[in-house]
């Protein structure tokens, strides 16, 4: 095959790198914005041109032949060098520019980063930002993110990560609750309340709670066993349940800010700070890479001004 056939399958080679990263027919075309006729095509237009299956397709699975794979390992960090090249020179053109593929927890997006990126985007007007709001832990290399904030107590060591803010867990309730029930003097009353959470895949739930400075004489820590009418895996919608007043909800700051500055919700053992249900730091992840395009480093400062010093409107203060 002579040189100018080969510029020819260029893109046909790009894609079948995608494909590879993708490991479906349908999730590459989605990757690439095409049909997945269109892929089917271009990787039947290879394989002819290469005189050699490159692909073996099943009804429920795709996976590379032994030739498949070593052209994918052979071309994948020429177009990794290309795409590092254009973003150079893009970024290098003038102001902030790109797409950037984002994904965040539900409540954490909602809370606070859908206002942030209006902003954001009302000041950087040639950035496009799509926002995946998802519990699930996504695999960003495969699913194509560039970028993802996590709440987390550490990052991963195969990730660039910057911290963001720090973030604490608060127990909550309605003052119509605490007016009926009492306010809990200690954390072993909670044994005595209906008690809102997140499921953590066990049967019985324990809350840990402490309080004084760890290592410290006057440090305690209490573990008690809790229970109550609702359990849910998003913290907004135990926040609700809090606001209706059924029960006492263990919850993110971030998630109860709105709330307790409006007095919805009033602080339960503000002397005490909960500790194992929600980690304490929020990062913004990207994969590893040599560079880090421009639009997602001006995003990424932009969280760190908005989101620094934590989370305000959860001050200790007594229910009244």
């Amino acid at each position: 095959m002579d040189h100018t056939s080969v510029e020819r399958l260029w893109t046909h080679l790009h894609w079948l790198t995608v494909l590879a990263e993708q490991g479906s027919f349908t999730a590459a075309a989605e990757r690439l914005h095409v049909s997945k006729a269109a892929m089917s095509q271009r990787m039947a237009e290879l394989e002819k041109a290469a005189g050699v299956p490159l692909v073996r397709r099943t009804t429920r699975s795709m996976v590379l032949t032994e030739a498949g794979a070593r052209l994918v390992a052979q071309t994948r960090s020429s177009y990794e060098a290309i795409a590092r090249s254009f973003t150079d020179t893009r970024d290098s053109a003038g102001e902030p520019a790109g797409s950037i593929r984002l994904t965040a927890p539900v409540a954490l997006a909602r809370q606070r980063l859908v206002p942030a990126l209006t902003e954001f985007l009302q000041r950087y007007p040639d950035i496009q930002v799509e926002l995946v709001m998802s519990d699930r832990i996504a695999s960003l290399g495969a699913e194509g993110f560039d970028l993802a904030v996590r709440h987390c107590a550490s990052a991963p060591d195969t990730h660039v990560a910057w911290q963001l803010c720090t973030t604490e867990s608060v127990l909550v309730a309605s003052r119509d609750y605490l007016g009926r029930r009492g306010a809990p003097e200690d954390p072993q009353a909670l044994r005595a309340h209906a008690c809102l959470h997140y499921p953590r895949g066990r049967d019985e739930v324990v809350w840990s709670m402490e309080r004084g400075k760890a290592g410290s004489r006057e440090h305690e820590r209490i573990s008690v066993a809790v229970s109550g009418p609702l359990a849910a895996n998003n913290s907004e919608a135990l926040r609700d349940a809090a606001c209706a007043g059924l029960g006492i909800a263990l919850i993110p700051d971030f998630t109860a800010e709105a709330m307790l500055r409006s007095g919805e919700l009033a602080r339960v053992l503000p002397a005490w700070r909960a500790s194992g249900t929600f980690a304490d730091r929020i990062f913004a992840l990207r994969p590893y890479a040599p560079r880090v395009p421009r639009a997602v480093e001006v995003l990424v400062s932009f969280l760190r001004e908005r989101l620094h010093g934590g989370f305000v409107g959860t001050e200790p203060g007594r229910p009244g």
